[in-house]
């Protein structure tokens, strides 16, 4: 009789640890539920703050901001001028040192 009381205590110790874990299990269900919510709404505000932020740029009411983005434009504007110059002059310059100076030949190698 003692191994059937054994096997009903072990049944009976699997069964409460069983209702432990599931209590355990629907705790972390419930915060990771409010964890979900929380971060839904603070995505919800972001996408919010971006359309609107949107909106004001399309509407030109952020006017320090506009102003900001066209001197962005004006520098990127010089740079690529600059740029398309001193591609101009390096490629003169190439032209003028390879017309003036044709290539030495390579030596010969004796093996």
């Amino acid at each position: 009789m003692t191994k059937k009381t054994s096997k009903r205590m072990s049944k009976e110790a699997m069964i409460k640890e069983l209702i432990s874990m599931n209590l355990t299990l629907q705790q972390k269900n419930t915060e990771l539920i409010g964890a979900m919510s929380k971060l839904t709404s603070k995505i919800t505000t972001m996408v919010s703050l971006f359309e609107q932020a949107a909106k004001d740029i399309k509407q030109g009411t952020d006017e320090p901001l506009m102003k900001k983005l066209e001197g962005l434009l004006e520098q990127n504007r010089n740079i690529a001028r600059g740029l398309l110059l001193l591609e101009k002059y390096v490629r003169e310059k190439a032209a003028i040192t390879t017309s003036t100076f044709p290539p030495k030949p390579l030596p010969k190698s004796r093996f």
